[in-house]
């Protein structure tokens, strides 16, 4: 299925961030610097096992339930 890394790199950043753009630009900083552009993504993506397990990995570092 494709954009399933676009949809969750969107998701965590939302939910870490709640609206505001300095946590959502440090969280999609901490992103990049684990592996992940989110902005590489987008919604017709395929999807690549290991990017969906770094995110995956991310989310529960940061408390965030998927």
């Amino acid at each position: 299925m494709a954009g399933q890394i676009k949809a969750l790199a969107e998701r965590i950043i939302q939910e870490r961030s709640k609206g505001n753009p300095i946590i959502a630009l440090s969280t999609e900083t901490k992103m990049i610097l684990k592996g992940v552009n989110p902005k590489k993504w987008h919604a017709f993506s395929p999807d690549d096992p290991s990017a969906l397990a770094a995110l995956s990995q991310m989310a529960a570092e940061f408390g965030i339930r998927i």
